[in-house]
């Protein structure tokens, strides 16, 4: 297991890469941003980010079409938000799921993580399901 410190490092660089992209790509992007490593589960909340006419749009009941988009963007952005996670974790990403949410304003990505490989694991974890 990594120390701490790098740990946080990484996860502190996944979601500086994600405000990064959000900013880079809609002109605006999350107040705040924080990321969760559980096992193979990789969560990033991030805050705030929904541009003026988004808001404009859901303050109007739309808030349906801004779903949309921003769901279209993101399988349009897989990759590279795949690769922020890749490039700060060191493990490669199999599963990318993303939500928004408008009230609370907030995203929610989602990245499944390659189990990593331990010496002499032969066994799966207590209360766990393999299927083969």
């Amino acid at each position: 297991m990594e120390p701490i410190e790098q740990r946080g490092e990484a996860l502190a660089r996944i979601s500086t890469g994600l405000v990064q992209l959000h900013s880079r790509h809609f002109g605006k992007g999350p107040t705040k941003a924080k990321t969760y490593l559980r096992d193979d589960v990789l969560v990033c909340v991030l805050k705030g980010g929904f541009t003026t006419v988004e808001r404009t749009l859901i303050d109007h009941g739309k808030a349906d079409a801004v779903h949309l988009v921003r769901r279209t963007f993101q399988d349009v952005m897989e990759q590279p938000f795949k690769d922020v996670v890749e490039e700060a974790i060191g493990r490669r990403v199999i599963a990318y799921v993303s939500q928004v949410h408008h009230n609370p304003d907030l995203a929610v990505e989602t990245f499944l993580l390659e189990p990593e490989e331990t010496a002499g694991e032969s066994e799966a974890e207590p209360g766990s399901r393999t299927q083969e």
